[in-house]
């Protein structure tokens, strides 16, 4: 699984030299460059020579580099996988996956990038676990209004279903697994909260559109002082009660035990990588 955080995932248009500049000192952990959705039909092959020049550049730092193509079955697919298996990336991202034969057409294509999927339509969230499961996978990014569109739904509560489905895929596969996006950029408020939500749900982080949503996805996906702390304290705990030969510890009158342990220890791994991170 993928150790480096990734609480944002900035999407930022593969044919805009400006944003592919600005993306360089920005605070995300993730930058989606995409040809795709953001990317004009009259722009794409453009698109691939401008970001094929601004990843030779370099300066994105310790940032995750994700390319996403067309899809195989479009015009312009193929041709992007091709140009992107010779990129400086870290992952090359496949929207409108259904199944694992998905998967593997691209991988023949880029034989040596790991690959992400787009989980954005009714027949992938069923074969959610089929696709987690190929080895050349390293993570999800949920398309929620793609998904939205073909349920016919008008809410976050009812994709409930499909964001639980995927994640419990994800996790059974050890992938990563990242939020859809808030399409309300401008409100600051909803998006913290339904960052929370999916921090709650346990997402890894969340996909964005805007510079400006970076901030509150990563206070949202970072552990909190107050996890560290406790964290710390509860390790501490269950040393002292193993060297006194007891197999539990107690903690602000809730018992530690050993699963305890692992998920403080990931939260203080977490934080390490996060700092590690901001510092170089």
């Amino acid at each position: 699984m993928l150790t480096r955080p990734c609480r944002s995932a900035l999407y930022i248009p593969g044919s805009k030299v400006r944003a592919l500049d600005k993306a360089r000192g920005l605070p995300a952990d993730a930058i989606l460059f995409d040809l795709e959705d953001a990317v004009a039909p009259e722009e794409k092959v453009n698109a691939r020579g401008a970001l094929a020049d601004a990843l030779a550049r370099g300066g994105y730092g310790q940032r995750l580099r994700i390319v996403r193509i067309n899809a195989l079955d479009s015009q312009w697919g193929a041709d992007d996988a091709n140009a992107v298996a010779a990129m400086e990336c870290d992952a090359v991202l496949l929207p409108k996956v259904n199944g694992p034969a998905e998967i593997d057409a691209l991988a023949a294509l880029v034989p040596d990038l790991p690959i992400w999927a787009m989980i954005e339509t009714p027949l992938a969230i069923l074969n959610a676990a089929a696709i987690a499961a190929h080895p050349r996978l390293q993570g999800f990014v949920m398309g929620t209004n793609d998904l939205a569109k073909d349920i016919g739904s008008r809410s976050r509560a009812a994709l409930m279903t499909a964001l639980q489905l995927s994640l419990l895929a994800a996790r059974a596969h050890g992938i990563v697994a990242l939020d859809g996006v808030y399409n309300a950029f401008r409100d600051v408020n909803g998006l913290a909260r339904e960052c929370a939500e999916g921090r709650d749900l346990g997402f890894d982080g969340k996909t964005l559109i805007h510079p400006d949503q970076i901030a509150a996805a990563n206070a949202a996906f970072a552990p909190s002082p107050d996890e560290i702390v406790l964290a710390e304290r509860q390790i501490a705990a269950f040393d002292d009660a193993m060297r006194a030969g007891q197999g539990v510890a107690v903690v602000d009158g809730r018992i530690v035990e050993s699963l305890h342990i692992v998920t403080a220890r990931a939260i203080l791994a977490k934080a390490a990588a996060i700092a590690t991170m901001e510092t170089t």
